[in-house]
């Protein structure tokens, strides 16, 4: 779980970055779009490597594990996914998977998916940026960042004891968030495909 905290000077360029609320209409393919964009451009036959970050122990925190396991049970053929409900990505491990990305993929473009508190206006909103992420930055914990990009979903307000609000998060936000993230990289995962399946055909060599 990480906090938000935007902080940029004014002759600095901006990363990248969307967002959109998890109720408005054609949200995952609005999220999907966004991905694709950003994703042809710096992809490079590199692969797609999600982290989903997050504890099952934790209603709140439950986000990363969620859109692990609902993306895992898609099978997808062109990104790789680390982080389910039965194998957490979380504070006690993130080092080590880290690493294990890294000696296992070559130059993966690595995606990180976290839970995130707010401001009230904020609860139900997806984030998606250029850049890392820290996890664990809410809640007074230090993780190594992690990401080319990232995706935050607030799922609760920030204040005070906020591992206390993160265990009292309602599951029905957290459910519906987790599975438009995990819907909308779905959509990605077809269309990688099918750019895939053209590439290969347009090189295929014709017969004589």
């Amino acid at each position: 779980m990480i906090q938000m905290n935007f902080r940029f000077h004014s002759h600095e360029k901006k990363p990248y970055s969307f967002f959109l609320e998890y109720t408005e209409p054609f949200a995952k393919e609005r999220l999907a779009e966004q991905l694709h964009e950003q994703v042809s451009a710096m992809k490079e036959n590199r692969p797609v490597v999600l982290v989903c970050i997050g504890s099952d122990r934790s209603t709140g925190d439950s986000l990363g594990p969620l859109v692990g396991t609902f993306l895992e049970k898609n099978r997808p053929s062109n990104m790789h996914v680390y982080g389910t409900l039965a194998k957490p990505v979380h504070a006690l491990n993130l080092a080590e998977t880290i690493h294990s990305i890294q000696t296992t993929h070559y130059r993966p473009l690595v995606i990180a998916i976290d839970a995130c508190l707010g401001r009230l206006s904020s609860v139900g909103h997806v984030f998606f940026s250029e850049g890392p992420l820290a996890p664990g930055a809410g809640v007074q914990k230090e993780l190594p960042a992690v990401g080319d990009f990232n995706i935050k979903a607030v799922v609760n307000v920030s204040g005070f004891m906020e591992m206390m609000i993160l265990q009292n998060t309602r599951l029905h936000l957290v459910y519906e968030l987790a599975e438009l993230v995990a819907d909308s990289f779905a959509l990605l995962d077809t269309k990688l495909a099918a750019e895939t399946t053209r590439t290969t055909i347009s090189f295929t060599p014709r017969s004589i």
